[in-house]
């Protein structure tokens, strides 16, 4: 059995992140799910980017929420690309879909379009903030969801089991072999972000992870090329 491959922000590490290009780029690649970042613009756009402020991925300067979205469109997000919205990815891709509210806000504006377009089979709401996920729980009670943690990485088992989450998405550098089990033994799948070497891949294969978040289109065929059962039998040889 392979690992899952999330493309995060679509391939950043070759495409201007959170562009159609990006996501575009990750599709064509194969990835088995793609990444995008969800703020609201000040009219209630779901704006797809990462920062709260545009500073560092486009030309402009301030915060998401002090411009409107066509505002928003005037800028250049990279190689000429513009700031897309979340609709708009959802039809330039074919792959499913994990959007990440970065404010809890978005989630009932990422709720109504969820609803509004039938996507409950096609998009799972991730979130570092238990709050938001809660918040689409309630609005959503059938949606799949996935708890993001950082440092906070050994408690989110047990906040995953709280939330209802199917899923954990864990930076690397804090995943211990405690957690997975821990996650593991609830039923809850575990990824990490961001696996970009192969030395992440390596260790990301130890801890015996469902799945890795990448920004690199090598790392997608290292995993095609090596799965995980076989990696497995590799180190216990």
């Amino acid at each position: 059995m392979s690992m899952l491959t999330v493309g995060h922000r679509g391939l950043m590490g070759v495409e201007p992140e959170n562009t159609l290009r990006s996501f575009r780029r990750a599709d064509r690649e194969g990835v088995d799910v793609i990444e995008l970042d969800l703020h609201l613009s000040s009219d209630g756009a779901l704006v797809v980017m990462h920062d709260a402020e545009v500073d560092r991925t486009t030309d402009g300067t301030g915060p998401v929420s002090g411009f409107t979205l066509t505002e928003l469109r005037e800028l250049d997000a990279g190689r000429g690309e513009r700031v897309p919205v979340f609709e708009e990815v959802v039809a330039a891709v074919k792959a499913p879909l994990q959007a990440e509210i970065k404010d809890a806000a978005a989630a009932r504006v990422l709720a109504e379009a969820i609803e509004k377009h039938d996507l409950h089979e096609r998009v799972t709401v991730i979130s570092f903030h238990d709050e938001a996920l809660r918040e689409t729980r309630t609005l959503l009670p059938d949606m799949p969801l996935v708890l993001v943690a950082g440092r906070s990485s050994p408690t989110a088992p047990g906040r995953a089991r709280e939330l209802g989450a199917v899923m954990v998405s864990l930076e690397l550098c804090h995943i211990e072999t405690e957690t997975v089990k821990a996650a593991h033994e609830s039923g809850i799948e575990v990824i990490s972000w961001t696996v970009n070497t192969p030395e992440d891949l390596q260790r990301a294969r130890e801890l015996e992870l469902d799945g890795v978040v990448t920004d690199r289109p090598e790392i997608l065929v290292a995993v095609r090329e090596t799965p995980r059962d076989a990696a497995g039998d590799r180190g216990r040889s």
